[in-house]
Parts: C-alpha cells; sequence; structure tokens
C-alpha cells in the first residue's frame, strides 16, 4: 500500500513536468507565429501605403521610421535583412545574439523549405532562444527581403506555476502516506493478530494431549480457510491419539501378559518334575516314606510361594497409588524405612531435622526400600560397598538421593532403566524402578538418574512439598 501511494506520486509528477514542458513548448511556438503574423501584417500593410517602389533596394527606405512604430505596436523588437543575408534594418541599434549577416547554411535552409519559414533554436547565456526566418514579398509575392523575429523563451511563469503545483501536490500525497501507514499498520495488526492465534494454537498442539480447537470472529477469507483447516486436523488427531493410546494400551496389556506367563512357567517347571520324580520313586512301604513326603511338600509350597511373589508384584505393579495424603517429616520417615535393611554400609544423611511433604507414608517407603534394594543388588563382590541415602529441601520440592559405588548402569541400557521388566539381574522380575516411577509421578514428582562404569549410580527423587 505504502510502495503503491509512493509510485503514485512519481508518476503523477513526472507526468506533469512532461506535460507542463510540451504546454511551454506548444505555447512559445504558437506565441512566435502570433507575433510574427502580426508582423507580416504591419509590413504588408506598409508596402502597399507606401510611395516608395517595393524592391528589396527600397526597403530601408520604407521601414526606416515606421519599424520602430510597429515594433513598440507589437510590443517585439525585429530585423529586416536583404535576399543576400546582409542586416538592413533592425528594430534595435545593436543585435549581438543575431550579428548583421544571416549564415549560409539558414539561407540555404530557408530557400529549400516549401513554406519559406524556418526556426532556429539556440542557447544564449543559458536561456532558450528562437529566432524565425520569412520571406518578405511584394505585391506580386516575389521575396524582397527576409523578416527576421527574435524571441527569448521566458518561462519562469511555468516553472513557478510547476513548483507551486507539485508543493500543493507532495503534501497531498505526504498525507495520503501517513494515512497509508496508519491503514497498513491496522490491517497487518488484524492479519497478524489472526495469525498469530493461529501459531500459538499450532505450537501448542501435542499427540498426547488435548487439543483447543481456534475461534476467531469475522476472520478473512484465507485465514477462515486456514482455521477450518487447523480444527479438521485437531479433530483427525484426537481420533488418532484415542486410537494410538489404545493400540498402546493393547500392547502393552500383550507384554504384560507375556511377562507373566514367563514368570509363572518358571516355577511351574520344576513343580512338574518334583511331581515327576515323586510319582516314580516314591514307595509307601519305604521306611523314610515320610521323610521323602515331608520334602517333597515342602519343595511345592516353596514353588507355589515363588508364584504368590510373582503375582503379588504384579498386582502392586499394576495398581495405581491411592491419593491419601498427609502431612509427614520425610526425615522421619525414611530414616524409619531403612531400618528394615541389615546392610551395615547404609548410610542415611540430612542436614534438616524437619522436612515436611504432603505424601502417603506406605508409597514414600516403597519408593525408598526399592531404589535401596536395587543399590544393594548393583553391588558387585570385589568392591567395599558403599550406599548413601540423603533427603533435602530444594525451595518448594523435597529431594530425595539414593547413591552407591557399584557396577553403574551401561549407557545402552539407560532409556530402559524404568520399563517394567527390563532387569540386568539373574533373578527377578524387574518391576521395582518401573513401580518407582509410577508411584513418583502419580504424586506429581520426578525420577531421574545419573552413573558412570565401575563408579556408581545415583538416583534423584523430588516431590513437591504441597504444603498447606
Amino acid at each position: 500500500m505504502i510502495l503503491l501511494v509512493l509510485i503514485a506520486f512519481l508518476l503523477i509528477a513526472a507526468v506533469t513536468i512532461y506535460q507542463y514542458k510540451e504546454q511551454s513548448i506548444d505555447y512559445h511556438r504558437e506565441r512566435l507565429e502570433r507575433k510574427e503574423s502580426q508582423v507580416i501584417a504591419q509590413i504588408d500593410y506598409e508596402l502597399r501605403e507606401t510611395t516608395f517602389e517595393v524592391k528589396s533596394d527600397n526597403l530601408q527606405y520604407i521601414f526606416r521610421n515606421r519599424i520602430y512604430e510597429i515594433a513598440d505596436i507589437q510590443n517585439l523588437n525585429f530585423n529586416i535583412y536583404g535576399l543576400d543575408g546582409e542586416l538592413i534594418l533592425s528594430s534595435k541599434p545593436k543585435r549581438e545574439e543575431n550579428g548583421t549577416v544571416i549564415d549560409a547554411a539558414t539561407l540555404r535552409e530557408l530557400s529549400l523549405n516549401p513554406d519559406h519559414r524556418i526556426v532556429v533554436k539556440r542557447d544564449i547565456a543559458g536561456y532558450d532562444f528562437q529566432s524565425s526566418y520569412v520571406y518578405i514579398n511584394d505585391l506580386k509575392f516575389k521575396p524582397i527581403g527576409i523578416l527576421n523575429v527574435p524571441y527569448y523563451e521566458d518561462d519562469s511563469f511555468n516553472d513557478y506555476e510547476l513548483r507551486e503545483f507539485l508543493i500543493r501536490l507532495g503534501a497531498v500525497y505526504f498525507f495520503l502516506l501517513l494515512l497509508a501507514i496508519l491503514l497498513a499498520y491496522f490491517i497487518s495488526k488484524y492479519i497478524t493478530r489472526s495469525l498469530k492465534a493461529v501459531s500459538e494454537k499450532i505450537e501448542e498442539t501435542r499427540l498426547t494431549k488435548t487439543n483447543e480447537k481456534i475461534f476467531l470472529e469475522r476472520p478473512s477469507e484465507e485465514i477462515g480457510t486456514l482455521v477450518d483447516a487447523y480444527n479438521s486436523m485437531i479433530d483427525e488427531l484426537q481420533e488418532s491419539a484415542a486410537k494410538l493410546a489404545k493400540s498402546e494400551r493393547e500392547q502393552a496389556w500383550r507384554e504384560m501378559a507375556k511377562q507373566v506367563a514367563h514368570e509363572i512357567k518358571n516355577p511351574l517347571t520344576p513343580m512338574r518334575l518334583s511331581v515327576q520324580s515323586f510319582e516314580r520313586r516314591f514307595d509307601p512301604n519305604d521306611p523314610d516314606a515320610s521323610k521323602k513326603l515331608q520334602e517333597f511338600s515342602k519343595t511345592l509350597i516353596q514353588q507355589i510361594d515363588t508364584m504368590s511373589n510373582i503375582a503379588s508384584a504384579f498386582s502392586s505393579f499394576a495398581e495405581m497409588p491411592r491419593q491419601r495424603k498427609e502431612l509427614l517429616n520425610v526425615v522421619d520417615v525414611v530414616k524409619l524405612s531403612l531400618d528394615i535393611f541389615n546392610e551395615d554400609y547404609i548410610e542415611f544423611r540430612s542436614e534438616e531435622k524437619e522436612v515436611m511433604a504432603k505424601l502417603d507414608r506406605t508409597q514414600l517407603v516403597r519408593v525408598v526400600t526399592n531404589l535401596v534394594k536395587n543399590a544393594i543388588q548393583a553391588m558387585p563382590d570385589h568392591v567395599d560397598p558403599k550406599i548413601m541415602v540423603e533427603v533435602s529441601s530444594i525451595d518448594d520440592q523435597v529431594k530425595i538421593a539414593v547413591s552407591d559405588n557399584g557396577k553403574g548402569i551401561p549407557e545402552e541400557n539407560h532409556e530402559k532403566v524404568f520399563e517394567p521388566k527390563f532387569t540386568t539381574k539373574s533373578s527377578g522380575m524387574g518391576l521395582g524402578l518401573g513401580m518407582v516411577k509410577n508411584i513418583v509421578e502419580t504424586y506429581n514428582g520426578t525420577i531421574s538418574f545419573s552413573s558412570e562404569k565401575n563408579k556408581g549410580t545415583v538416583f534423584t527423587v523430588l516431590f513437591p512439598k504441597e504444603k498447606s
């Protein structure tokens, strides 16, 4: 818009300047012709009224006095030359701009011109100057002399008018330019406001959350089309997210079912072998029959207990922690939860005696004990073991850190640590850290770890205090 206003101003200014120049050229040409025709009419009149014989040699006598009167009447100076180009009379005593002789080229051009009239243009002292040359004819239309009318092109008035017009035009277009800037500003703000709303919604769009649609009042056709396309995409995205969530849940249950089946098969195999062996070797008449039956029962009971533990572990993992919150002193709860461990290399440290937070006591104990158990199992036999449990307060969060000097977690396993069925141990189901992460995130907390091979691992849990 601003560029169009500037281009329009430049084009109109250029056309105006061109038009003024053309008008000035036409004006000066017509004025010279008009003055020339008036002088010719006066000369023709004098030639008809004179008592002298009308010929070239008598022109100086015919117009000797009348030339000044004619110049005064027409308010124009002129010169009369002979056919040979010699100056005969001039209304001005000195004619420096014309001289006393017409040059041969001008005489030749005049003689060859069908109208027997030419106009010569020159520049004198920075001013445009014209001289017209036309034959003076006698009463029988025979050339007897040459009339020269010098004419200065005075464009001062036209230049003044042009400057005034351009100043007025510039003022008008300056106002239009300001108006265009204001309109461009408000129009761009209106457009960018809609685009900004669209871009903000697009930036907030996520597959894993509920996305809001865009509603704009009186949007432009293009913005309205964009908004409709975005809203349609949101509908498709929500539908895809629902399908994906359903697929992920089904996949998770399939994986869980495989894991449960695998863990249950482990104790079933020795139970089957024990039953088959007992069936083949058991003799009721054997004096040790009662002892063998007791050993067989003990074996079965151990395997049944193993299966029961498996079922309990999966049940604990699948059960979401209930939101039973109470105001606890985290320092005391963590310290008491370590009492169940007999390892003397477990140390507890807290610079604060009291760190209060709203948490579930049972779930907090489960988090600490699982992390400590994990640290104990990570200890190699040849290392002087050391486990440190620390509790501290950071702004509005409670920090629990469990560090060990064990073998560490290989870098390729970092992304799998919290997966429910991942474990690097020869025994166990790998549900401990997955359950801890489940509990922590349920209470809007975070869990992270850092590990260095053969130097140890540090697990860090952050809970919001949520004090009342």
